[in-house]
């Protein structure tokens, strides 16, 4: 049962949908535009690979984190309230970060943006879900703030790099000012608010030992100056608050994150994928300024528009990606589109060890472009796979864990790349962070292979009954 406070604003549907995509807009923006811009950053308050990577980690640290707790307090308190909170807590923290003075107040910054972050996504997709009753509808708005979300990871780096060499990296962080006060404004005029009657309880325990987990991983595998007992202590630490957060979770009679969403071979290689695409391609992202900086000697302005053969395939492909599920199924659709995002990395290895700068020049913007046609193919597909392939009654359970499944592999992941790239003083060295990424790629692939249906029993096995 559902307690509307006040009645659903009266406003046309496209209205509704494009404001709450801007809610949604704003979060794939920020990473790509912040990920051009992270040389700049780095020369500016000193940091090294690693507090380059914290940078984006202690976004998605802090985002994965409060998502487990967003969904319960929006129901509580109500989907637009969680929604403008956010957005006024994303607001303050970008003029944080904009005003950073140093490598720790723009941590600490980060960390406050994710939290927002959370909290308005977690309304935005909550209050589509509830302004649009109608099925058909309901599709059309999620189709359409995809697209949304598209244009905005494209279009982040090219406007980043603009940014950041117009006027410096910290109006990468400003330019969230325009965008956060027009929702301030738009929101409470076009959407109505909703609540639950009993909402969801909050797990703060489930929250700390997530917390926990993954900001151990993270930081064994940044803490360079650290010994390798040291950072095995602190790997084998994350590990086990993992598996704490699990049987916690597990033995919950009301978990904020089922484990059993992944006891069905299909949904663990649902949970492979989601963690494959994080290595193969979006971490990759994180690191590819630097590369063509060093590399290819790019301005954050060239680099903003290079990036753009990674990420404009995100806006055509995906419209493919549905003919081929169709014809193919999902264990050989997913084969190749890992196969193409390792193929894609692969040309990266060849860049970082060619001597030729022509030979470097060509395979570099030859395996950006792969890796973003086959993470085009991938990346709109997964959310689909999940739902198709678990039970009807765990839709919305489903939808969590696999945003979270993909906030912590994206954190992970750009760890992981961090802590193989050895100096930055070499082109040669980024040789190591790409092969892991086809690694990381080339598994996604072997887990559709193995753990996902044959076309021919799709339809019989998908408990949902639909591809």
């Amino acid at each position: 049962m559902h307690d509307h406070t006040s009645q659903l604003a009266q406003e046309p549907s496209g209205l509704i949908t494009l404001t709450l995509g801007l809610g949604v807009f704003l979060i794939p923006f920020d990473v790509t535009a912040v990920v051009v811009a992270m040389p700049g950053i780095a020369k500016d308050l000193g940091f090294a690979v690693a507090g380059s990577a914290w940078v984006i980690d202690a976004y998605s640290l802090a985002l994965t984190a409060a998502l487990l707790a967003s969904g319960a307090l929006a129901d509580r308190f109500g989907r637009r309230r969680a929604m403008l909170a956010g957005n006024a807590v994303f607001l303050l923290a970008s003029i944080a970060c904009g005003a950073a003075a140093n490598g720790p107040l723009l941590l600490a910054a980060r960390v406050a943006q994710g939290i927002g972050a959370a909290f308005l996504i977690t309304g935005a997709i909550a209050l589509v879900a509830h302004a649009f009753p109608n099925h058909d509808q309901r599709a059309r708005a999620f189709g359409t703030i995809g697209v949304i979300s598209g244009v905005a990871m494209a279009l982040g780096p090219t406007l980043g790099g603009l940014l950041a060499a117009w006027f410096g990296w910290r109006w990468i962080f400003y330019a969230n000012i325009p965008f956060c006060l027009a929702l301030a404004f738009a929101v409470p005029h076009v959407i109505g608010e909703t609540r639950e009657v009993v909402g969801r309880p909050l797990d703060p325990l489930g929250i700390v030992l997530l917390t926990l987990s993954l900001g151990l991983v993270i930081d064994a595998l940044l803490r360079r100056d650290a010994s390798l007992g040291i950072r095995i202590a602190g790997l084998v630490a994350g590990a086990t608050a993992a598996l704490m957060f699990v049987a916690q979770q597990w033995r919950s009679p009301h978990p904020v994150l089922d484990p059993r969403v992944f006891a069905a071979p299909a949904m663990i290689g649902v949970g492979a994928l989601l963690t494959s695409i994080q290595f193969g391609y979006w971490a990759v992202l994180v690191y590819l300024p630097l590369f063509l900086s060093i590399g290819l000697g790019a301005t954050m302005e060239v680099a903003g528009a290079a990036l753009l053969a990674a990420t404009l395939p995100m806006l055509a492909v995906p419209l493919l990606g549905g003919r081929f599920v169709t014809r193919w199924g999902w264990r050989r659709f997913f084969v190749v589109a890992f196969g193409i995002i390792a193929s894609g990395d692969a040309l990266l290895v060849v860049a970082a060890l060619s001597d030729s700068p022509a030979m470097r020049l060509v395979a570099t913007i030859a395996g950006m472009l792969t890796i973003g046609v086959g993470a085009a193919l991938a990346n709109p597909q997964m959310s689909s796979v999940a739902l198709a392939l678990a039970p009807p009654t765990q839709a919305a359970m489903t939808s969590a864990v696999t945003m979270i499944v993909r906030q912590a592999g994206f954190a992970i992941s750009i760890a992981a790349l961090g802590a193989t790239l050895g100096t930055t003083d070499m082109v040669a060295a980024f040789a190591v962070p790409f092969v892991l990424s086809a690694i990381g790629a080339i598994a996604g692939a072997v887990a559709a292979a193995n753990l996902f249906p044959a076309a021919e029993t799709e339809a019989s096995e998908s408990p949902a009954g639909q591809r």
